[in-house]
């Protein structure tokens, strides 16, 4: 064995000795973009993100004028670009049923967009969906590398190969806004989804990225940081999370022929919100809605069956989801989700082709893991 070796080893064995040092920071957060170097794959059916002109020079007085008193005038008329006015912090607050928690927020969804969006980007996060229009943002994959052991290589000489140290999990989160009750205000979701690498065989010669379950706890801190950055102070935020939880609200029944439905507690405006984000945690595409109709048309992907097909591929060429070598199958089927009204409760059932109540053993599955979520 040279020198060069013998140092390598010594360097390892070190490593190894001083591992059990390492302290895992688990208060902090500290999101790195999976993809934060490489440049976006656009799909074939999407168009590419508009430029940001947030850096652009704005100082070119329409007019023409030369003055400076005249240039002045002119840009005071003119609303400052990047300015917003932060909401109402007395009247913001968190409110929960069940595991599930949102933020409700005095204000327009317009004027609370880019300050959202501003939350997940000083968090480290790249947003691959941004939709104003129908109040949808959803970060990247990213790892929390807080969770990665402070031992003394990584404290020593972690600025410099910072970039061999890694976790097995990587998580992303969707933001959702919709319309409060009020007509007043907006109520802000966040649902977390996860995936952990594994090995899948004793032999432990390769790795494979699994779904893990959504982390509640997580999403609550995050709403409090959002709550933080919209404004609210530190105290006001942590009290708002420890408000107690209200009692079961869900319920599922099965009648006398075998049909199945979910039975919520909750008036159709509240139990409609409450779908919807049950619908972002559990792996469920949202790809309509119709309020009026009470209906969501979903696509639904068992997250199973979803890693089943790609036993072998890594964890980035499995997010490029529009590749030609994915299969249509593997990213399941249509299916329409109908809320109806029935006295004070609201009534969740699957939809068959046909537009009757399906009950088949998919439409269970899908009622029993909307349950797991809403009761």
């Amino acid at each position: 064995m040279n020198r060069s070796s013998r140092r390598v080893v010594s360097l390892v064995a070190l490593s190894l000795a001083l591992g059990g040092c390492g302290t895992l920071e688990s208060k902090k957060i500290d999101y790195k973009s999976a993809q934060s170097i490489r440049p976006l794959e656009i799909p074939p059916d999407l168009t590419a993100p508009t430029r940001d002109d947030r850096y652009a020079v704005p100082d070119v007085s329409p007019r023409g004028v030369a003055t400076y008193s005249a240039y002045s005038a002119d840009r005071a008329a003119r609303p400052q670009a990047g300015v917003e006015v932060l909401p109402a912090v007395e009247q913001m607050r968190i409110e929960r049923a069940g595991t599930q928690r949102w933020l409700v927020v005095p204000g327009d969804a317009d004027k609370l967009w880019p300050q959202i969006k501003d939350f997940w980007l000083e968090l480290g996060f790249i947003l691959n969906i941004e939709r104003p229009d129908i109040g949808v943002m959803e970060t990247d994959w990213a790892e929390d590398r807080a969770k990665i052991p402070q031992d003394f290589i990584r404290s020593t000489i972690g600025k410099v190969l910072d970039g061999l140290y890694s976790t097995p999990e990587r998580d992303k989160f969707r933001t959702r806004l919709e319309p409060g009750q009020d007509g007043k205000s907006v109520e802000i979701y966040i649902s977390h989804r996860g995936m952990m690498e594994i090995y899948p065989t004793e032999a432990k010669d390769h790795t494979i990225w699994q779904p893990r379950p959504a982390d509640p706890e997580l999403e609550a801190e995050m709403l409090r940081r959002l709550m933080v950055h919209l404004g609210a102070d530190e105290a006001r935020a942590a009290a708002q999370l420890a408000t107690a939880a209200v009692p079961e609200r869900a319920q599922i029944q099965t009648t006398a022929d075998g049909r199945v439905a979910l039975s919520m507690n909750e008036s159709f405006d509240r139990a409609w919100r409450r779908v919807g984000l049950a619908l972002d945690r559990i792996g469920f595409t949202v790809e309509d809605r119709d309020r009026s109709q009470g209906l969501y048309y979903v696509r639904y992907i068992d997250p199973e069956a979803e890693e089943g097909g790609k036993r072998n591929k890594g964890f980035l060429s499995r997010l490029a989801f529009w590749r030609s070598d994915e299969k249509v199958a593997e990213s399941g089927s249509e299916y329409r989700l109908r809320l109806r009204s029935e006295g004070e409760q609201t009534v969740v059932t699957v939809l068959s082709r046909e537009g009757g109540e399906d009950a088949s053993a998919t439409a269970r599955r899908m009622l029993s893991l909307l349950h797991e979520q809403l009761r």
